[in-house]
């Protein structure tokens, strides 16, 4: 059965590695039938939450809505100092709207780069992700990417990660 899937690269870096690991996993979701949105973070002005809360009057702000129906959300992101990026976490706070609506999605996906190796580089970014993902009761993580020692943009093109990602990608 095809899914709609909304993958997020939240990297600024034009040939980040975040990026050419989230479009492996597109590739491998599309290539298996699902409908897959690619949206970038790149050149889009996304603001802080003020916190005013007026998103659970209105039920929206005026970020993503076409989060809410799709079936499979996937992040893609660098790992800046031991945790997801800025523009992540940024997104993810304008994303509050969602915690009261009836929303589809169900499968979360994961992808993170970092020039650091080890499990522990990943574990705030996990965590963090997490602390959303607990807000949607019927959502959890089905899966995820993690690539370490990858500094430069494009350190990532040789890397058995990518094929990783595919393989995760085809099996939404």
């Amino acid at each position: 059965m095809s899914k709609k899937v909304i993958v997020l690269s939240t990297s600024l870096r034009s040939s980040s590695n975040s990026e050419l690991l989230a479009k492996s996993f597109v590739e491998g979701a599309k290539e298996s039938g699902n409908e897959v949105e690619f949206i970038t973070l790149k050149n889009k002005d996304i603001h802080f939450c003020i916190g005013c809360l007026a998103c659970q009057k209105t039920g929206h702000c005026v970020i993503m809505d076409s989060v809410l129906n799709a079936d499979v959300v996937v992040w893609a992101t660098p790992i800046y100092y031991y945790e997801m990026s800025g523009q992540m976490k940024t997104l993810i706070d304008r994303l509050n709207p969602m915690y009261f609506k009836d929303y589809k999605f169900r499968d979360v996906y994961l992808l993170a780069t970092a020039a650091e190796e080890g499990d522990e580089v990943f574990e705030k970014v996990i965590t963090g992700l997490n602390g959303w993902i607990d807000c949607f009761e019927k959502t959890s993580i089905k899966g995820t990417v993690l690539c370490g020692g990858v500094s430069s943009g494009g350190d990532i093109s040789s890397n058995d990660k990518l094929k990783e990602a595919y393989n995760l990608g085809s099996h939404v």
